[in-house]
């Protein structure tokens, strides 16, 4: 089978898109051959402007269904394949938008919410982000990732730190994930996970979404689909073929104004980093060129098995474990 036709066969799925919502990113999606993606519909928000975020999503998602469906189970992962479209799982950034309701977490399930990720870089009321003195899980956090389990959705790691995280992958009942991230074996930033704690996560049962995000690689705005393979193999040969897959962080159509607004504490406050220049390494710039990550893993050596694994098939197992369906 040529790269292509693995990539057209395959299920692919991106763990992490928070791209500019509008009808030419959904085509970019049909493009890159995209079977399904989680997609960041808040970070800072409040749970009134996470709703309203939603409902204007919803009405995209309508607008363009002949790209796209919305995604509840892995089923719906399995009919977006069939139909040619691109499925649409619902995500946070940041439990912020719970706000101190448990009850809260039912209803964004309700609403299509599949993947919750427990902080955004600063202290909330469940825990602690990675770019603040990390005070570990709440006993309000432990009640959130209950409710999390219970009604199946994924607890998400990524921009957590690093003692709030192992708390919530031992406090956790159902497999957790860093959705997006990469080793600090490569580079070290506060982003980056440890090789311990990539272990950690998948010896509990977790799983690992690799992001090509590029000031957390290696090489920075020089880099290549080439360094993003190489972190892809890095984090597989620490967690195994089974616990890895993709979550790009493509952030692709926002502009300066956007990355100031995430770059602060709470969207306004004080700056926590500086990303400098933004651009995705060369080979896989846009979200049309996924195809090229199917060629180049495939180059490196990869099986088609591997590579199956790695753009789609761990995550829709993972997340049925979750989902429960």
């Amino acid at each position: 089978m040529s790269p292509t036709e693995l990539h057209d066969d395959a299920i692919v799925i991106d763990g992490l898109i928070i791209a500019k919502w509008n009808r030419e990113l959904l085509e970019d999606m049909r493009r890159g051959g995209l079977t399904a993606a989680n997609c960041t519909v808040s970070v800072w928000e409040g749970f009134q402007a996470t709703v309203d975020n939603i409902v204007r999503s919803n009405q995209l998602m309508a607008e363009c269904s002949d790209l796209v469906r919305p995604v509840r189970t892995t089923a719906d992962i399995t009919r977006a394949k069939e139909e040619g479209k691109t499925g649409i799982i619902y995500g946070f950034q940041n439990a912020h938008a719970f706000e101190d309701q448990i009850g809260y977490v039912e209803i964004f399930k309700q609403l299509g919410v599949g993947i919750v990720q427990m902080c955004y870089n600063t202290q909330n009321l469940v825990g602690t982000g990675c770019y603040e003195r990390d005070g570990g899980l709440s006993g309000f956090g432990r009640e959130i990732v209950a409710e999390m389990n219970r009604v199946g959705i994924m607890c998400d790691l990524s921009h957590v730190g690093a003692k709030t995280s192992e708390e919530v992958i031992l406090e956790s009942k159902k497999p957790v994930c860093y959705s997006h991230c990469l080793p600090s074996g490569l580079k070290e930033h506060p982003r980056n996970k440890s090789d311990q704690e990539l272990k950690f996560i998948a010896d509990h049962g977790g799983f690992v979404g690799v992001t090509m995000f590029t000031p957390f690689l290696k090489k920075g705005v020089d880099s290549t689909i080439d360094d993003y393979c190489e972190a892809i193999e890095y984090i597989m040969n620490i967690v195994g073929e089974d616990a890895i897959g993709i979550g790009t962080d493509f952030t692709q159509g926002h502009d300066h104004e956007f990355f100031e607004w995430l770059t602060h504490d709470k969207g306004y406050a004080r700056r926590l980093t500086d990303f400098g220049t933004i651009i995705n390494p060369e080979g896989i710039r846009t979200i049309g060129e996924f195809p090229n990550l199917t060629e180049a893993l495939l180059k490196r050596g990869m099986s088609e098995s591997q590579v199956r694994k790695i753009m789609g098939e761990n995550w829709v197992r993972v997340l049925k474990d979750v989902w429960g369906a």
